[in-house]
């Protein structure tokens, strides 16, 4: 069993940054594919960004491109999201998300259903 916990969000304003964090116990990380997605009121989970256990690929959806980034650290177990250039649009929940399966093949999946463990989520919000 893996357990995550992610931390950082908060309020900001338009054009600000936050950077999120992902703290993993129970297993290390290095075998797994993380991805971080959001959730708005009233809308889907959807996909943000996901990192092969290496750290050597990233895979972002097209609506944070660019203003993103994930990384990770996996002698802390710990996976990171550098959020810039923050927009309303962006305010949700953000969760991190852990998978095993693929991993060595260097899958990072996109499909929330895909992924086995999930943290709490972390409320970012910025205004306008």
């Amino acid at each position: 069993q893996v357990q995550l916990v992610e931390s950082g969000g908060g309020l900001v304003q338009a054009g600000g940054s936050l950077r999120l964090s992902c703290v993993a116990s129970g297993r290390t990380l290095s075998s797994y594919t993380m991805g971080w997605f959001r959730q708005a009121p009233g809308k889907e989970r959807e996909f943000v960004v996901g990192i092969t256990w290496s750290g050597g690929r990233t895979y972002y959806a097209d609506s944070v491109a660019g203003r993103f980034t994930i990384s990770r650290d996996n002698a802390k177990n710990t996976v990171y999201l550098q959020m810039n250039s923050l927009k309303p649009e962006d305010t949700a929940v953000y969760y991190c998300a852990a998978v095993t399966r693929g991993a060595l093949l260097g899958i990072i999946w996109k499909e929330k259903n895909e992924y086995d463990y999930w943290g709490q989520g972390t409320q970012v919000t910025v205004s306008s």
